[in-house]
């Protein structure tokens, strides 16, 4: 990255623009998004390790568009361990269904709706096959105890699996046709005679621009957050043998005694997966975690929207300086960085890679979307949302140390840096993290093409960018109405 004007401050990603430069690249379809830090996740984005954020069903996701999601530290490892297996059985185009029985009720379905954003339920028999497609529309003037046998209204659409499996872009385009010409957006998918998946329109389409982030069997990818307190070693063995691809060593405060120990705990178990070690905000401490054996380092001090780290200690530092020391501290060392927290916009992504991070992690963005694991409230005025809290919030640390006795359980909560309820509102335009996604890849493409960098690696490199004002910042936002 090179600057107009050189920086004499620390930096903010609002402090920071990027200005365009000469290009060859003549589609945004032709940049490589694909990060370089051993992951081989194929888009640079991370769903973090906070409770509210990362369960099954976002680790599943992330993975079929080729990111990657990490588990909590905090999950029981019994837990870890089936949500792992779960997700090495997903397929790597399909999503997994939301299904019911014909006797189900439909208040049964409608509790389910909220856990998907297409917001349907595939009505299946006793073998598994199909028998209908129910949605809320087919609810309206049905009594909430009816069985969903007698509200199906109409035959579904129903795919082969086995004309899919090849994933090609004619094989989805010809799906895609079939969707649109039968006038549905939804089709359950069978193999030999039962439900294996679903596919939406907007799913066939995203499958001819996303590449899954696969191991070396073919199966969906899966990072886990491990703490550096306790037995850290046989913590991560057991993550290990459960199939996970990544291992995350997690804290508050990544330049510590205890993290160089875990670190070497880790480490002496030769894992053979990529191991993250963090939070640190210096090219000091990037530098000793990657000598002591991290492969990536996280980056990120109170820059997250539900930390109150700086607010309450005063130790942190703005994202974008931390990003662009770390990183290339960390490139000399021959590691790389996540940039952890802080963003907000696509833009903001796009700066942390520019910078130089190998991938982006975000937090409370994707806490509001149907596939966090938190449940799908409504307010007063209708809007969906659901609670995201902190990780070193009151809440978490009861949640973290509830095995212990109530006095030291209580008395680590009054020791709290994160905000412990927050409603993140879901957009009623971009519900899911697919549509996030989207917006984000597409948003970091363009990005990438007006600096004419065909790949992350170019993009480091020709990235141009200057520093503005608040007035310059305001001035780049979109006008919501006519003045």
């Amino acid at each position: 990255m090179r600057f107009l004007n050189e920086p004499t401050t620390d930096l903010t990603y609002s402090d920071i623009f990027l200005v365009p430069s000469r290009s060859d690249v003549s589609s945004r379809l032709d940049v490589d998004l694909a990060a370089d830090d051993g992951t081989g996740s194929t888009i640079p984005l991370v769903a973090a390790n906070m409770t509210a954020v990362t369960g099954k069903r976002m680790a599943e996701t992330m993975a079929r568009r080729g990111g990657l999601a990490v588990l909590p530290q905090d999950v029981p490892l019994e837990v870890l361990r089936d949500v792992t297996a779960w997700i090495k059985t997903r397929h790597r185009i399909l999503e997994t269904p939301v299904s019911l029985a014909p006797s189900n009720t439909v208040i049964d379905a409608l509790h389910l709706m909220g856990k998907r954003p297409h917001g349907a339920v595939v009505v299946v028999d006793g073998s598994g096959a199909v028998t209908g497609v129910v949605r809320a529309a087919d609810f309206e003037g049905q009594d909430r105890f009816a069985s969903l046998a007698s509200v199906i209204r109409h035959e579904p659409l129903v795919l082969d699996a086995e004309t899919l499996d090849a994933g090609t872009e004619a094989v989805l385009r010809r799906a895609f046709d079939t969707m649109d010409a039968a006038g549905t957006d939804y089709a359950p998918v069978q193999q030999g005679g039962a439900l294996v998946g679903v596919l939406t329109r907007k799913g066939a389409l995203r499958s001819t621009l996303y590449r899954p982030s696969l191991d070396g069997a073919g199966s969906l990818k899966v990072a886990a957050a491990v703490g550096i307190n306790g037995d850290v070693a046989g913590r991560a063995a057991e993550l290990l043998a459960a199939g996970v691809n990544v291992l995350v060593l997690d804290t508050a405060h990544g330049h510590q005694q205890k993290m160089f120990d875990a670190l070497a705990a880790v480490k002496s178990l030769d894992p053979g997966v990529p191991v993250v070690a963090g939070n640190v905000v210096t090219a000091d401490a990037t530098r000793e975690l990657i000598k002591a054996g991290a492969d990536i380092v996280k980056v990120g001090v109170g820059p997250g929207a539900m930390c109150t780290t700086r607010m309450m200690t005063a130790v942190g530092r703005p994202q974008f300086s931390a990003v662009l020391e770390c990183s290339a501290a960390a490139r000399d060392a021959g590691g790389r960085v996540w940039a952890d927290g802080g963003v907000r916009y696509p833009r903001d992504v796009a700066l942390a890679l520019a910078a130089g991070a190998s991938q982006v992690m975000i937090g409370s963005w994707f806490a509001g979307t149907h596939e966090s694991p938190g449940d799908l409230q409504q307010d007063a005025g209708g809007r969906q949302y659901k609670e995201s809290f902190g990780m070193a919030s009151a809440r978490a640390v009861q949640n973290r140390n509830q095995r212990e006795g109530a006095f030291e359980k209580d008395r680590k909560a009054l020791f709290e840096e994160g905000i412990s309820t927050s409603r993140m509102f879901l957009d009623p335009v971009r519900p899911g993290v697919e549509d996030l996604l989207d917006m984000i890849t597409a948003g970091l493409r363009s990005s990438m093409s007006y600096a004419g960098a065909a790949d992350l690696a170019s993009f480091r490199e020709r990235a141009v960018a200057g520093i503005q004002s608040a007035a310059g910042y305001e001035e780049g936002r979109p006008v919501p109405q006519s003045w």
